[in-house]
């Protein structure tokens, strides 16, 4: 028979794999999957990722939760980013102005934004947020995953964007303010190269931005939705953020949806920020996740092995 040193050796070994990839939370798996199509009241804990950034003087932008201490949002949101005195930033919101039992707070430590970012028609419109101390996962939040370089994002996808901001171009949310969601399609760069080329203004899409709506307007994101996630369900059910509300001409206008950055050109350098994030369409906790199941048969086993 084996010393119980070797079976409590064995057994840390088989679950230790188990425990790591578990410590972040499996991304992209909300607990609650109700969804109203087409710019609607979301229901409660919908989008678990969703984070709401008020100044003192109210809400400025959304953003989403990617790790228990990082939030994704918009570099044009934080026009002096080494200010952080006047920011709050709350996790599991549903409404702006009622109570939210769910909700937590949490202040900003540091914001990252790519050196080479100037206005967002020119890209590297996307900012990491460290928050003053970690979050606890929950029904109500919940990480969204991030894509590897490379992800591709088809116009099949059910895609849906998420925010607080106006309703209507110069239209804000009323009431109670619940957190709004509508379902866009993907749209390829080169046909919305061809329609902001229509546009009265015309756009360069670049090659780290990528365009969601409808080329006949109607559904879009707005202002005070900046900085808020598009996210996409993959065909294996995970839901992956495919871009940042960014900026668009106007609000949901014919021949220009609405252009976000490109999470996954931001890979690399979210990375290098936060080295243990969660990308899909990796060899990672991701992957590995979705085989604790197995892991845990094997783990019975070789208990039963060890113990004999």
């Amino acid at each position: 028979m084996m010393p119980k040193s070797g079976v409590y050796l064995g057994l840390l070994l088989c679950f230790t794999g188990i425990l790591v990839c578990h410590a972040q939370g499996e991304c992209g798996l909300p607990p609650i999957e109700d969804r109203i199509v087409g710019g609607q009241d979301a229901k409660e804990g919908a989008w678990p990722w969703q984070v709401d950034i008020q100044s003192k003087n109210g809400h400025v932008c959304g953003g989403s939760i990617i790790h228990s201490e990082w939030v994704l949002s918009a570099a044009h949101c934080f026009p002096n980013p080494f200010d952080l005195s006047g920011y709050t930033l709350y996790i599991g919101r549903l409404m702006l102005n009622d109570w939210n039992p769910n909700e937590i707070s949490r202040r900003i430590k540091g914001i990252v934004i790519p050196s080479s970012y100037s206005d967002p028609k020119s890209g590297q419109d996307m900012a990491l947020l460290q928050l003053d101390q970690p979050v606890q996962w929950s029904m109500h939040i919940h990480p969204i995953c991030l894509p590897a370089s490379g992800t591709e994002f088809s116009g099949d996808l059910p895609c849906y964007v998420t925010g607080w901001g106006n309703i209507r171009e110069g239209v804000a949310l009323s009431g109670v303010a619940t957190l709004q969601q509508v379902q866009v399609p993907i749209i390829s760069t080169s046909s919305c190269r061809t329609m902001y080329n229509q546009a009265s203004e015309p756009v360069d899409i670049l090659y780290d931005m990528i365009c969601a709506g409808f080329q006949e307007g109607g559904k879009d994101s707005c202002q005070g939705d900046s900085g808020g996630p598009l996210v996409c369900k993959m065909e294996n059910g995970t839901w992956v953020q495919a871009g940042v509300v960014s900026f668009g001409l106007g609000c949901a206008a014919v021949n220009q949806p609405g252009i976000y950055a490109k999470v996954s050109t931001f890979s690399s350098f979210v990375q290098s920020k936060i080295p243990d994030i969660q990308l899909y369409g990796r060899a990672s906790c991701s992957w590995a996740s979705r085989v604790v199941l197995l892991a845990g048969f094997l783990c019975t086993l070789l208990t039963g092995h060890l113990l004999r």
